[in-house]
């Protein structure tokens, strides 16, 4: 065997690893404590595999035979390692380094291990013992069996994270150990036959390169948490009611499991969401409860509540207005009801009213004032929704007092003319007839009417006031006299008209006569001249 030319190497990289050990330990007296939130930083694994090429450049020699190991070039190593905390764990290491020529080394160790981890990179030191199975050196002159012997390793390395599969791999850039194996191969046997036996002291670097398989993390997840509420929360029974849940710090890579329950009405849902039948609900308050789970572990499941409350059905409501609000006798009236259910419930209308008659059952109605005595009348109107629960509500409608009825006024009846008969220019002559039976018939007619009859005389006539007086007192003759009229029913006047005329009036209980201008006669001086007089008698001589 010949020396490694790789030995100035190796000592280069045990220092280097020295220094990662230093700044590893110093990292380790600050462990993290375990913490339920969401890792908002690096979170480094639990578990590590490490499996790689491993280069074994050896330093030493069989004594006291003096024969040098030389490097060996073919290796493998695998080791694994578990975190107690983000910075400190324990390590187990395995490396093989056969080149059959029984000069190989297998080891197997254990030892703790520190590591610094940054955003990319991971700087570890680790000290590692246990036992090491060494052979040779082999030579023409000098062959050994595998021996047993105790092995120190220490050193470290930097692993690159690679940004697959959501950083499950890392690429482990460089491993460097310095190793210490000791083997006794039994007592020395000198030459001149073939020596065996002797010690050797063996000391060495591991260069090593591979893939580190990350498992677990060191901050677990944080709890799955669930939340729900219920809207409305406050409803009557019949009117749906939906649940909506939101589940936090969910694992993506897994499905979620959705359940409700509710301790009133019917549930159904099995997704973020669900709704509750209230139909047959009795006015009170409920919950509904949901559960999510995306595993059995202790914080893969959480449960929420949601409370819901069914109130009682209210009562309708209802105003109630009239128009007009004042009408006329007979007349009628438009009654509108406007009836609310809290609950949009149907509703059902009628009215009565206090006097005259109501017709309608919706939300308008028709009041007939017919037969009412003037006053006021009261329209209820009461609506009743299909739960049995009713409003009412009045309006007034005032029925006038009928107008009285129009005072009697006087009415001008015919008027007679005495220019005829020259003779007797007072005398009531056949022609007046017409006039004065009319007049009669209207006395007649108007039982409790009466008369007012008026006589004119002529501006240039000498009997002048004398006359006026007694065409009117020979016209009331002829109707008392002739037409049978009550004499107590027919005044007498004398007027300033210009003309031998009489005018008669009617005059109607209650209606007043305008006597201006006129003078009342005083039939006691005025005698009635008939219309006709009685034959004259002839005496015979």
């Amino acid at each position: 065997m010949v020396y490694s030319p790789l030995r100035s190497f190796g000592r280069f990289l045990l220092a280097a690893c020295a220094v990662s050990l230093g700044a590893a330990s110093l990292g380790a007296q600050t462990p993290s404590a375990p913490s339920t939130a969401a890792p908002t930083g690096v979170n480094p694994s639990r578990f590590d595999l490490f499996t790689g090429y491993s280069y074994f450049g050896a330093h030493g020699q069989v004594k006291p035979l003096g024969v040098n190991y030389s490097s060996v070039d073919i290796g493998a190593i695998a080791s694994g390692a578990y975190y107690f905390n983000k910075y400190f764990g324990g390590e187990i290491n395995f490396v093989a380094h056969p080149d059959g020529n029984n000069d190989g080394l297998y080891s197997a160790s254990a030892g703790p291990i520190f590591r610094a981890p940054m955003q990319n990179f991971t700087l570890f030191a680790h000290g590692l013992a246990g036992g090491g199975k060494l052979a040779g050196p082999n030579s023409d002159t000098y062959k050994q069996p595998w021996t047993w012997g105790p092995t120190l390793t220490a050193g470290g390395g930097m692993d690159y994270d690679l940004p697959f599969f959501n950083h499950r791999f890392s690429f482990r850039l460089f491993e460097a150990d310095y190793r210490y194996i000791h083997a006794n191969f039994g007592p020395y046997t000198p030459p001149p036959s073939a020596p065996t036996g002797g010690r050797a002291n063996l000391s060495g670097v591991d260069l090593s390169t591979g893939i580190v398989t990350h498992f677990g993390h060191i901050i677990p997840p944080p709890p799955v948490t669930f939340t729900c509420s219920a809207s409305p929360s406050t409803a009557y029974p019949g009117d749906p009611i939906t649940v909506t849940g939101t589940a936090a710090n969910l694992n993506p890579k897994k499905t979620a499991t959705y359940n409700w329950t509710s301790d009133g009405g019917t549930v159904s849902g099995t997704d973020t969401t669900a709704n509750v039948a209230t139909t047959n609900l009795n006015p009170g308050s409920y919950t509904v409860k949901g559960h999510v789970t995306e595993g059995n572990k202790p914080g893969e499941m959480a449960d929420c509540s949601a409370p819901f409350t069914i109130q009682q059905f209210q009562p309708p409501t209802v105003t109630c207005s009239a128009n007009p609000s004042t009408v006329a006798p007979g007349d009628s009236a438009t009654i509108t009801a406007t009836g609310t259910s809290p609950q949009n419930r149907p509703l059902t209308y009628s009215y009565s009213s206090t006097a005259g008659s109501v017709t309608g059952n919706t939300s308008t109605a028709t009041l007939n004032t017919t037969g009412a005595a003037p006053g006021t009348i009261t329209v209820t109107a009461n609506v009743v929704d299909d739960k049995g629960q009713s409003a009412s509500c009045t309006a007034s409608v005032t029925v006038n007092a009928p107008p009285p009825p129009p005072a009697p006024t006087t009415t001008s009846l015919c008027s007679i003319n005495f220019d005829r008969d020259k003779r007797r220019p007072t005398r009531v002559d056949n022609e007046a007839k017409a006039c004065l039976d009319d007049v009669a018939l209207n006395l007649q007619r108007s039982s409790d009417a009466k008369l007012a009859v008026v006589g004119n005389a002529a501006g240039n006539e000498k009997a002048g006031t004398k006359a006026a007086a007694a065409r009117a007192v020979n016209t009331k003759e002829y109707l008392v006299t002739e037409k049978g009229i009550d004499a107590s029913r027919i005044s007498v006047y004398t007027g300033s008209q210009d003309g031998k005329s009489v005018s008669s009036t009617l005059i109607p209980t209650g209606a007043n006569f305008d006597q201006t201008g006129l003078t009342a006669v005083d039939e006691s001086e005025v005698k009635a001249v008939p219309r006709t007089r009685p034959a004259a008698r002839h005496h015979r001589k």
